[in-house]
């Protein structure tokens, strides 16, 4: 169901170079959470360094809001750049399993694979 991988790069470093895989595969980026700064903000005793970046690509959301407009709620797809004990991970919840447990229409497990599958390439290539 998830898909963390280990990096070797700094956290400022994996998460710019996220945001470069991002866009070169097609995908936007809509929003980044930096969770670690705004649980730090909040007074909340936090030391790691949490980014969630929501990252859409139109056309396979189309798609799948098409099928079905209750969808919405999964999306956009996340991907995070984290800190754990130290060290750099990267990571998602996979598209195809989630939205296989909210829907079995085959076209919409033929999406969420092809999705499932550039953005594991996006975090590949950015660890």
């Amino acid at each position: 169901m998830y898909y963390i991988v280990d990096s070797e790069k700094s956290f400022e470093q994996a998460t710019a170079d996220l945001a470069t895989a991002v866009q070169h595969h097609g995908f936007g980026v809509l929003h980044v959470h930096d969770l670690g700064n705004t649980l730090r903000s909040k007074g909340h005793d936090f030391p790691e360094q949490c980014q969630v970046f929501e990252v859409c690509n139109p056309g396979q959301a189309a798609k799948v809001l098409a099928a079905d407009m209750r969808l919405n709620m999964a999306l956009p797809c996340r991907i995070s750049v984290f800190t754990e004990n130290g060290k750099t991970k990267l990571g998602l919840i996979k598209p195809a399993p989630m939205l296989a447990s909210l829907s079995s229409d085959p076209a919409l497990a033929e999406v969420a694979a092809a999705v499932e599958a550039k953005t594991i390439q996006m975090v590949d290539d950015a660890k």
